[in-house]
């Protein structure tokens, strides 16, 4: 990844976090994008290389557009974007006026998109190949109830990775999506909380419960997608486009 300049969005925590590290380990350019700067900066002190920090909310294009000309400007044409950026949880009670199916949509989906239209403006020249990889999640594949607009969200980004391969294939631009099961980050063990606090029992029963379904029997690291965002951008993945890779423990094989 030497000389290369990569985009990472939600780049502050989680499994954002552990690409950021993964790609500037293997030598690359980055900027680090996502709505709160101290997460960020957390981040890029961990990493040696050139790094550049935005602070973004990807719901908001204009916004989206200046930070990326802003990056653009500092390490030079993209080479990649990774986005990882997303909120999770359930819909809320729309009875009480809590549903917050339009702010998943908007942040996983529209926010994804913006993320893409934005980098393709400030590409780096080819023939080399270039490459957007999204990450998506186990709930495209699969129903939890309570979840339509996490569901719909990144089930709505398949469809995305899908078009803009077909869109960017003339150009050289490899387009793919993750989808991940249990990865241990925050928000999986608030997700476990809920699951517990509604269930009236422990967190550590909720997580006994919920790796029943993995035949491999645990949660995948942060590093672990890290490792396969690497692998995508790499020489060994040339002419995987169009693809969504399921890193899910086994939970899902259809």
């Amino acid at each position: 990844m030497s000389g290369k300049h990569v985009v990472v969005t939600g780049a502050g925590t989680g499994i954002g976090r552990a690409i950021a590290q993964r790609l500037a380990a293997d030598g690359a350019s980055l900027t680090l994008l996502a709505r709160r700067r101290a997460p960020l900066e957390t981040t890029a002190a961990t990493m040696a290389g050139h790094t550049v920090v935005v602070p973004c909310d990807i719901r908001d294009r204009a916004a989206v557009e200046q930070a990326v000309a802003r990056a653009a400007s500092s390490l030079g044409p993209c080479h990649a974007l990774v986005a990882a950026s997303g909120i999770g949880g359930p819909n809320g009670d729309g009875d009480e006026g809590g549903d917050r199916f339009d702010d998943l949509v908007r942040t996983n989906l529209n926010g994804t998109y913006h993320c893409v239209r934005a980098v393709l403006a400030h590409l780096a020249p080819g023939p080399a190949t270039r490459h957007v990889v999204v990450v998506s999640s186990i709930l495209a594949r699969i129903a939890v109830p309570g979840y339509t607009g996490y569901s719909a969200s990144k089930a709505g980004l398949l469809g995305l990775v899908r078009a803009f391969a077909a869109e960017l294939a003339p150009d050289n631009v490899q387009v793919n999506a993750i989808c991940p099961g249990w990865v241990e980050t925050d928000m999986a063990w608030q997700g476990l909380a809920a699951s517990a606090e509604a269930s009236g029992g422990t967190r550590e029963a909720a997580y006994e419960e919920a790796m029943r379904a993995v035949p491999l029997g645990r949660m995948a690291q942060p590093e672990d997608i890290a490792g396969t965002v690497a692998w995508l951008l790499s020489d060994g993945a040339r002419g995987v486009t169009g693809q969504a890779i399921d890193q899910n423990g086994g939970a899902w094989t259809g």
